[in-house]
């Protein structure tokens, strides 16, 4: 508890002592010294600001609600309207992917290729079994998480 209230208490007087700098150069108390390279982009800043436009617009956001975004995404041809064509458009990709004879007919072996190929690679002995040990090595590969940076200089 008592590591909790030290943090605490370091947290707050870190930031008023940040507050109290920030006050004071805003002030221009020479009390306090400012470094030149601080003091050269304040002034290069402030001539480029003489030209009376004042600070740069941020960019737009997009406007178009979810909906929109998604309709837009269908419209292959941008012509306003949707047709079954264009909604068939990535399925007949994904398809013509699986159909590796290109009959137009998607057979179970075809369709079930992924499954087919895990197993010739995990029957190490070619029986057309799968042992535990085999089979153990069909597990999905699991990510690491991310790793945090200890030294972040965000």
């Amino acid at each position: 508890m008592l590591k909790f209230a030290a943090g605490g208490g370091a947290m707050l007087l870190l930031l008023l002592s940040g507050f109290f700098i920030w006050k004071s150069i805003a002030q221009g108390d020479p009390g306090i010294a400012v470094p030149d390279y601080f003091t050269s982009e304040i002034a290069a800043q402030d001539e480029e600001g003489d030209d009376g436009e004042g600070p740069a617009a941020p960019p737009a956001a997009d406007t178009r609600n979810k909906e929109q975004r998604r309709f837009d995404r269908a419209d292959k041809d941008r012509n306003g309207v949707i047709v079954l064509d264009e909604l068939y458009q990535p399925r007949r990709r994904a398809f013509g992917r699986l159909d590796k004879n290109g009959d137009g007919r998607l057979s179970f072996e075809e369709w079930a290729v992924r499954t087919s190929t895990r197993f010739a690679e995990a029957d190490r002995n070619r029986d057309g079994r799968l042992s535990r040990e085999e089979y153990a090595t069909t597990a999905p590969r699991r990510r690491a998480p991310a790793r945090q940076k200890a030294n972040c200089s965000c």
